[in-house]
C-alpha cells in the first residue's frame, strides 16, 4: 500500500483493533521512514507490527530503447494534460540506507516485494531479532525461501490489488491465493500469509481453514478513514467493476481498475520498473491533484467491492467475524 494509502494512523488503527499493522516503506525517504516507526511504535504502545519494503529490481540493458518508445505514446497524453513526463530512472529506493533504518528500530516483522533481499541482509535482520518474509507469486518460489533463510512467506495470489511482489515478474496469469496457499504448504513447513482477493471475514475465515497462518488485507482498508488513499481513489473503487493485471502505469505487473490508461496502453508498456514508474509518476499526480481517474494508478483487488468507508476498527472487526 505504499505511494500514499499506507499511513502511521492507519497501521496504528489496524494494531489496536488486534489485528497486525504495517506500514509500507518503499517511496518514502530514509528520515521518513524513520520518523513513521517511531510514531507507529508510540501509537501502538509497543504493540507487534511490521514493516515492508520494495528489494530493488535488476535493470535490464536491453530496457531503454523500450522505455523511451513508451515515452513517445504517452507524450500526446502528457501535452493534453500540461504535464511533463518524469525522468526514467533506475534506482534501489535507497534500499541499503532503509535496511539501516529498520535495524535500528527493529520493527517486529521487515516483509519484501518485487525481488528478495539479499542473504547477508536477511541474516543480519534475524541477528536483530526481526523477522523476515517475502512474498512470492509461486508455489516454484518456495524452495528459495527455504534457502534464503527466512520466517515467513506472503503467498500473493492472483486476484490481489497493487502490484505483483514476487522475485520474477513474468506478466503472465498466476494462480490464484487458494491453489497457491495450499500449493506452498505442501512444499514449505513455513509459516504462510495469504494475500488476494480477501474482502470480507467469509474469505478471511476460508483462508485460515485452508491452511493459512494468517491472511494479508489491503484494498479492504483503502476506504478506511485512516488509509491515505486519494480521493478520486476511493471514488472509482465503488464506481467500477473490472480489473486488470497491467504494466501501463510503472513497468511491473500490477492490478487495477480498468480505465483508458489500462486499455490503450497496456499492451504496449514495457516491462521496466521502476523507470516507467518514474516516467509516468507527474502524470499520475497529476491525475490525482485534478481527480481525473483515467490518470490515476486506481489499484485494486479483485473483492474492491467490498472496500468500505469505515473506520479502520470496524473493518478489522468485520475481517475477523468469522474466525
Amino acid at each position: 500500500m505504499a505511494g500514499g494509502p499506507s499511513t502511521v494512523e492507519l497501521a496504528a488503527a489496524v494494531t489496536a483493533a488486534g489485528g497486525f499493522g504495517f506500514l509500507a516503506g518503499a517511496y518514502l525517504a530514509p528520515d521518513r521512514l524513520r520518523d513513521d516507526i517511531v510514531l507507529l511504535r508510540s501509537a501502538v504502545g509497543g504493540a507487534p507490527f511490521g514493516v515492508n519494503l520494495f528489494a530493488p529490481s535488476p535493470y535490464e540493458p536491453g530496457s531503454a530503447s523500450r522505455v523511451l518508445e513508451y515515452a513517445a505514446r504517452l507524450q500526446p497524453l502528457a501535452d493534453k494534460a500540461g504535464v511533463s513526463l518524469g525522468e526514467a530512472i533506475h534506482d534501489d529506493d535507497s534500499f541499503d540506507a532503509k535496511i539501516e533504518v529498520v535495524l535500528a528500530e527493529r520493527p517486529a516483522v521487515v516483509s519484501f516485494a518485487f525481488a528478495w533481499p539479499p542473504a547477508d541482509v536477511v541474516d543480519r535482520l534475524r541477528a536483530a531479532g526481526i523477522e523476515v518474509w517475502v512474498t512470492l507469486n509461486d508455489a516454484g518460489e518456495t524452495a528459495w525461501a527455504d534457502e534464503l533463510g527466512v520466517d515467513a512467506v506472503v503467498a500473493q495470489g492472483w486476484e490481489a490489488g497493487g502490484h505483483r511482489g514476487g522475485p520474477v515478474d513474468t506478466g503472465h496469469p498466476q494462480t490464484p491465493t487458494r491453489a497457491l496457499l495450499q500449493g506452498i504448504r505442501r512444499l514449505t513447513s513455513l509459516p504462510v500469509i495469504a494475500a488476494g482477493g480477501v474482502g470480507d471475514g467469509a474469505h478471511v475465515a476460508a483462508l485460515l481453514e485452508a491452511g493459512a497462518h494468517a491472511v494479508a488485507c489491503g484494498t479492504a482498508f483503502l476506504r478506511a478513514d485512516e488509509a491515505g488513499t486519494a480521493e478520486v481513489h476511493r471514488h472509482e473503487l465503488t464506481h467500477r467493476t473490472e480489473t486488470i493485471v497491467t504494466r501501463a502505469f510503472t513497468g511491473r505487473s500490477a492490478r487495477a481498475l480498468v480505465t483508458s490508461w489500462t486499455e490503450v496502453f497496456g499492451e504496449v508498456a514495457p516491462a521496466a520498473y521502476p523507470q516507467v514508474h518514474h516516467l509516468t509518476a507527474p502524470l499520475r499526480r497529476h491525475g490525482r491533484a485534478t481527480g481525473q481517474p483515467d490518470l490515476v494508478h486506481l489499484w485494486a483487488g479483485t473483492g474492491h467491492r467490498s472496500a468500505r468507508s469505515a473506520p479502520a476498527s470496524e473493518i478489522v472487526t468485520d475481517l475477523l467475524s468469522r474466525t
